[in-house]
């Protein structure tokens, strides 16, 4: 096994995810660092969201975390050997008030990663620009859109239930680089 600080942010995730579920602790990855594998590295996260989708309680996570080295700090867990900090954000799993049905699983030396979807993470990024008018995550949502098969029917309609249609054409423009 490779040592956490030789790990990517991938990996260090995938190792993470393998230990919990072996603890019964199912969590999923998203946000950046979905982000961030989606993309090859073209956005960099500083911290791994994974999204605890049985709500379990999180004594039983402090324990998990704690048998490998992390130890809570505020609402991350932080380990000596990485700069990488783990979050645990509250389920359900979702974007905006839609769950998320699709989760792919990515093969690392240190334990399968189980990541939302490229379209739901497009979704996931369109929901923080949608209600927020979080910039950055337009144009994260771009990237991932520009670097994956994404599902732009899929999109659209979530852009229309979500009443979000002028940004989600604002979206396309970027996406297709046309105004």
């Amino acid at each position: 096994m490779k040592n956490i600080n030789k790990m990517t942010q991938a990996e260090l995730a995938a190792y993470v995810q393998s230990h919990l579920q072996k603890r019964g602790i199912k969590v999923i990855l998203s946000g950046g660092a979905a982000v961030a594998i989606y993309t090859v590295n073209k956005y960099v996260s500083a911290d791994i969201d994974l999204v605890d989708v049985n709500f379990v309680d999180r004594r039983k996570i402090i324990a998990a975390m704690e048998e490998i080295g992390f130890s809570e700090r505020n609402r991350y867990f932080i380990h000596p050997d990485t700069k990488q900090l783990v979050e645990f954000p509250p389920g359900p799993l979702s974007v905006g008030d839609e769950p998320v049905r699709r989760i792919k699983e990515i093969k690392f030396s240190t334990g399968i990663l189980r990541v939302i979807s490229p379209t739901d993470c497009v979704k996931d990024r369109l929901a923080a620009y949608y209600f927020w008018n979080d910039q950055q995550s337009l144009a994260q949502a771009v990237l991932v859109a520009k670097h994956c098969r994404v599902g732009m029917k899929e999109i659209k309609k979530w852009s229309q239930t979500t009443g979000k249609m002028k940004e989600f054409k604002i979206f396309l423009e970027k996406h297709s680089g046309k105004k």
